[in-house]
């Protein structure tokens, strides 16, 4: 397996969190979602089936995974911190 280097995970609340899923759309940064509805699903066709259902402004968002340059990413996760 190729080594990659860690990436840090930072903590946030709902409404930081969906303000850096517009940041990320924004910057053109495809970000993953998870969502609480995605609790509830036994596979991955029904975590996209859940997250297609309700339109991006209005998830539930419980975490966010971004890939991108660093200075978009730096930017796209203001307001969040370290997780500890």
């Amino acid at each position: 397996m190729p080594w990659t280097a860690a990436r840090p995970v930072f903590a946030a609340s709902g409404a930081v969190l969906a303000a850096a899923r517009e940041r990320a759309v924004r910057r053109q940064l495809e970000p993953a979602v998870y969502t609480a509805d995605m609790f509830g699903t036994g596979h991955d066709a029904a975590n996209r089936a859940v997250v297609a259902a309700v339109p991006g402004d209005r998830l539930d968002l419980v975490g966010l995974a971004l890939h991108g340059p660093r200075s978009a990413v730096d930017k796209v996760v203001k307001g969040s911190r370290l997780h500890p």
